[in-house]
């Protein structure tokens, strides 16, 4: 069944482990396409070495008649299986770190899953059971929850996207300027608070605004130039720094080009993709790209217009932004 199955989630889709070039140009914009081609070269390496595994244990696989794996078995049929295993793989909650994840044939791969619902797979002594959170009927098919997982994971691990899932994210990462002659002192202000001089923040959905308001301290801290202003920021408790209106609203401008320039990326609009949706007869692959697109736009844009708000709250619209030799880095 698994091998019938192929790796196809719910919606009848494999994961982009197996999607070709011109599938994959579906998720340009995303940074889950870097994340594919990571876990693909992952898989590449790890193929790699078992001709090597295989000569070390000799004696272990004497007693089989069968060429050495990467002649009985090319990268394709190999990077099949670890998509069909892959598809398998469950997140276990309240149980120990080396209990966490469990290989679950019957899982994934024939179950709907959710991301708001109560059945959940739970670990009990030797076995995972299935506890659901209502009666169902008889041929009624059973949704289970997926775990607090991003939709770029819930694509890439089972081959679907949820559109109303609160555990959905992307990251931002700021980077304190290493060239910065107070680079030193900026981290260790920073390490103070809780953050590292590379720090990614994370920006869940429907929580934008938390998000650009848990950023702006960080990037202002970068801003801080004078000697003076920065011993004052060592001296004091908490992650405040002196914020003059044309340091804000150069922190403010650099985090809306940011955002902007993100949103460029993509190959479409909010609005293109919400047409593309509507047209039943859309390639299911390009449906869950176009789902994860649209939906990681929709926070870059709420983050946007967070970020406008607050230049609009400014006091003066006039004062050009201050200058920042070493301004954080945005990524």
């Amino acid at each position: 069944e698994l091998d019938r199955q192929r790796g196809r989630g719910q919606l009848a889709v494999e994961s982009p482990l197996l999607w070709s070039e011109a599938e994959l140009a579906y998720l340009t914009g995303s940074p889950t396409k870097a994340e594919v081609l990571d876990r693909a070269d992952g898989i590449k390496r790890e193929y790699e070495e078992l001709d090597t595994v295989w000569f070390m244990a000799g004696s272990l696989f004497q007693q089989y008649p069968y060429d050495i794996p990467t002649e009985a078995f090319p990268f394709e049929i190999f990077k099949q299986a670890f998509v069909a295993i892959q598809s398998c793989v469950v997140h276990l909650q309240k149980v120990s770190l080396a209990r966490r994840f469990a290989l679950v044939p019957l899982g994934p791969p024939l179950l709907a899953y959710s991301s708001n619902c109560k059945a959940m797979l739970t670990a009990v002594d030797g076995a995972v059971e299935l506890v659901v959170d209502r009666p169902y009927k008889a041929g009624e098919p059973i949704v289970v929850w997926c775990g607090p997982q991003p939709n770029s994971k819930l694509l890439l691990n089972y081959g679907f996207v949820d559109e109303d899932n609160p555990y959905d994210r992307i990251a931002v990462e700021a980077a304190l300027n290493t060239e910065d002659p107070q680079y030193q002192d900026k981290r260790m202000v920073a390490q103070r608070n809780g953050k590292l001089s590379v720090q990614v923040f994370q920006v869940y959905a429907g929580k934008e605004k938390e998000a650009v308001s848990d950023i702006l301290p960080y990037l202002r801290l970068g801003y801080v130039s004078d000697p003076s202003e920065m011993q004052s920021v060592i001296s004091s408790q908490g992650p405040v720094c002196p914020v003059s209106p044309c340091m804000e609203q150069a922190v403010l401008d650099q985090l809306t080009v940011y955002f902007r320039t993100r949103l460029a990326g993509y190959c479409t609009s909010i609005s293109e993709d919400e047409l593309m949706l509507a047209d039943p007869n859309l390639n299911p692959k390009k449906r869950v790209a176009t789902q994860l697109v649209r939906l990681e736009k929709k926070m870059l844009k709420a983050c946007l217009q967070a970020t406008v708000d607050l230049i609009n709250q400014l006091p003066d619209h006039t004062m050009p932004p201050c200058p920042a030799p070493y301004a954080p880095l945005l990524k």
